[in-house]
């Protein structure tokens, strides 16, 4: 495949060093317009870097646009009469609808919305996926894309503002859950750096009986709860002071803020 990235900020980055990571493409351009920051990705044969958002369009069959939300109309007026029946869109723009997207460029372009997160970077991104009529027909590239880079699901378009919360914004939901989770083990006596990787690992660990098993969250929390137990005297407590209510709240505000900053830029 040859794939333009437009825009290779933190986003764009790991996007590329994802795909690069599994050999997802035959070739690779990179913009930016200050290329200096894309120094490193000059060791890949593969990889052409450019400021020119033109040459990379015209150069690449699946374009993804990796651009702040203010951004993105302007550059799709800058390129859109590049566009072939060949090209595959992929929007990352938080709150950039396939309507606004279809103003500009028309709606018989295959346009996919994708929401992946940093993990795509170590190949562990969710991404969500939804398209327009024509995109549906070829989202499944996009779905093998990002699929080298984690998992990816298809969901309905109007469902990609709490799949930015749960996923994007949820890497840091769960990386200040695994910090206080270090903190904790800090006051019990180990030393900074062993706390986390022993939280690290108990995450990981976590996360990874549930996709194994299949199971609920209940299931495997019943497998290490015991009658007058260290673990459930734990759990309660921690129910007690309101870690649930206050994970669900932030997760309610977070969906609030990006439902009020989504409505702004219509």
């Amino acid at each position: 495949m040859k794939i333009g990235i437009i825009g290779t900020g933190n986003l764009g980055q790991s996007i590329a060093k994802g795909i690069l990571q599994t050999d997802g493409a035959t070739s690779m351009y990179l913009s930016k317009r200050n290329t200096a920051a894309l120094k490193s990705f000059e060791a890949f044969d593969k990889v052409h870097i450019t400021s020119d958002n033109r040459k990379a369009v015209a150069q690449s069959d699946i374009l993804i646009f990796a651009v702040q939300p203010a951004q993105f109309q302007d550059i799709l007026e800058e390129v859109k009469d590049l566009l072939t029946d060949k090209h595959v869109l992929i929007s990352t723009i938080t709150g950039f609808s396939i309507e606004k997207i279809e103003a500009v460029v028309g709606s018989a372009h295959f346009i996919v919305r994708a929401m992946p997160n940093t993990a795509i970077a170590v190949g562990q991104s969710m991404t969500c996926l939804c398209a327009n009529s024509p995109g549906e027909k070829r989202i499944s590239i996009a779905k093998a894309i990002f699929d080298r880079m984690g998992h990816s699901m298809i969901i309905a378009e109007s469902k990609m503002q709490a799949a930015t919360v749960i996923c994007a914004s949820g890497i840091a939901f769960w990386m200040r859950l695994i910090r206080a989770n270090t903190q904790g083990a800090v006051q019990l006596g180990f030393e900074a750096h062993n706390a986390l990787e022993l939280v690290v690992q108990t995450a990981l660990g976590a996360a990874s009986l549930l996709q194994e098993n299949q199971s609920h969250p209940e299931a495997e929390i019943d497998l290490v709860t015991t009658p007058q137990g260290c673990t459930i005297s734990g759990l309660n407590e921690m129910e007690h002071q309101g870690m649930s209510a206050a994970l669900i709240q932030g997760i309610q505000k977070s969906y609030e803020k990006i439902s009020h900053i989504t409505k702004n830029q219509l």
